[in-house]
């Protein structure tokens, strides 16, 4: 740790994981970019299997874009953050069981926000938006905070427990007293998917974690069952355009695999508005992330050397060159895989790997070592997904394939490394902080998205003249991206302010 001095002694300075920050925040902001995207693009502007110019969903077109990568990174991200969170607790003292119990809250508040975002985005309360609707967004974004924003340490318990109460019933008051466009009220099945997954994922994997935190490989054994689970289930197919009075990623189709214990165990769903076991399947992207999180509590720990100046021996070019090759590698990736270019993509990647090896070779400084052990597991995940792509007919994000799991989470190490090099080592973290910010603060971006700039720009007029200045496919993706940066804009604004809403 670096330590300061101060009037009684020394204080240690942990350091922070600003590059995984930073890696949230670039997937969030992606999600939100992606999410408006307008019609009239060319295919590699979209999801792969919802090509222009219709975007029916076909699952049999194999391929990737950029967009399959938003929600693997934000997975990934996360997973990686669980072992910063969870040991952090029990540093502090906590007991084995009121960490589960930690796991659990934050499990049930995500579901709960899962639920509730659905019932307040305006374009769900109405088709046709109208002046009351747009408040009543703002209104549903504004009861978020008592309900999960951080408060002030200095405020009492009654205080909190005060504000928390006000919160949770002008909430619950909102979702009975509100009307959809059906004419229906609340409903269980209404909820956002994203969330929903993440709140099922957030939960296991949080539990895997605690059983295995010393023991990495019970944590690759047990992604080997759900990897049985998920090759014997028949691999189902989900429809991308749901009703929101069905259950979530209902499977419209199955494929060939014969039904067996293991399918029928698969399709197992006794609530399936809030627990679905196909859900587990992401757990083959977390469960890597949780790997690079423990690698990074560890350097975060580390007590012998500055951060600041521990950067060991690598050379200023060479570190310039680690991100730009790992960029590289994502594009090269994705573009090939698009374009069902398999061998000579796999072929290209690995040798681009092996002038990576040649970069991070020779670590010195534990930020070094932790760049060399990243860069192997990314190469891992990497070459294994690329190896296995060819089995399922091509790598897919929907049905996700197995291929898909490995190759995003090896994808997002690489990222990670990137940005870790930018910030860590070449030390640019004020050109970084609106990522960091927004990574930092990524509820507040997912919410803001729908029900805080929209209703915005909706209730000032600005919405019509931003419009009316991209009426093109390509001058609206530049009118997104000024959607997108005002979302960013605003969330940086909150974490600034210390307002951070958490589960």
């Amino acid at each position: 740790m670096k330590t300061v001095a101060v009037d009684s002694g020394t204080v240690p300075v942990q350091r922070r994981a600003l590059s995984l920050d930073a890696l949230r925040g670039l997937a969030i902001l992606m999600m939100v970019f992606a999410n408006a995207m307008p019609d009239g693009l060319p295919s590699w502007m979209y999801h792969a299997q919802l090509p222009p110019p219709t975007h029916a969903f076909i699952p049999t077109l194999p391929g990737i874009s950029w967009v399959d990568l938003v929600f693997p990174f934000f997975l990934f991200s996360m997973g990686a953050a669980i072992p910063l969170a969870i040991s952090r607790r029990i540093e502090m003292g906590q007991s084995m069981w009121g960490a589960v119990k930690s796991v659990l809250t934050r499990g049930a508040l995500l579901v709960c926000f899962a639920m509730y975002l659905m019932q307040i985005h305006p374009y769900v309360l109405s088709n046709d938006p109208k002046w009351q609707t747009w408040l009543l967004g703002l209104l549903g974004f504004g009861l978020l905070f008592p309900v999960l924003a951080r408060l002030p340490k200095q405020w009492t318990k009654p205080k909190k427990y005060a504000v928390r109460a006000i919160g949770w019933c002008g909430a619950i008051l909102f979702m009975v007293l509100v009307k959809f466009p059906d004419s229906s009220g609340f409903s269980l099945y209404r909820s956002d998917d994203i969330i929903m997954i993440l709140a099922n994922v957030a939960v296991f994997d949080g539990l895997i974690w605690l059983m295995t935190r010393d023991n990495w490989f019970l944590r690759l054994g047990i992604m080997g069952i759900l990897i049985a689970f998920r090759l014997s289930s028949g691999g189902p197919v989900w429809s991308p355009d749901l009703s929101y009075n069905s259950p979530i990623f209902m499977p419209v189709s199955l494929s060939a695999t014969p039904a067996g214990w293991v399918h029928s165990l698969w399709l197992i769903s006794p609530l399936p508005w809030l627990f679905q076991m196909r859900f587990l399947q992401y757990l083959l992207i977390i469960i890597p992330g949780t790997i690079v999180g423990d690698m990074i509590s560890k350097w975060m720990k580390n007590s012998g050397e500055d951060p600041a100046s521990d950067h060991g021996t690598w050379s200023r070019g060479r570190k310039f060159f680690i991100p730009i090759l790992m960029i590289i590698v994502n594009i090269v990736v994705v573009v090939g895989l698009k374009e069902q270019w398999s061998l000579w993509t796999s072929a290209l990647t690995i040798g681009l790997c092996m002038i990576g090896w040649q970069l991070v070779d020779n670590p010195e400084g534990s930020t070094e070592h932790l760049l060399n052990s990243f860069f192997k597991w990314g190469t891992y995940w990497l070459i294994l997904g690329l190896l296995i792509e060819p089995y399922e007919s091509g790598i897919k994000k929907d049905p996700a394939t197995v291929s898909y799991y490995f190759v995003t989470a090896g994808l997002a190490i690489f990222m990670l490394i990137a940005l870790t090099v930018l910030i860590d080592m070449l030390d640019y973290k004020k050109p970084m902080k609106f990522l960091v910010n927004c990574g930092q603060n990524p509820m507040i971006a997912y919410a803001g998205a729908d029900n805080l700039i929209p209703p915005i720009l909706a209730l000032s007029g600005l919405g019509i003249v931003l419009r009316y200045l991209t009426p093109t496919p390509w001058l609206g993706v530049i009118g997104d991206g000024i959607v997108t940066y005002l979302i960013a804009l605003s969330t940086i604004v909150f974490t600034r302010k210390k307002i951070f809403l958490r589960t």
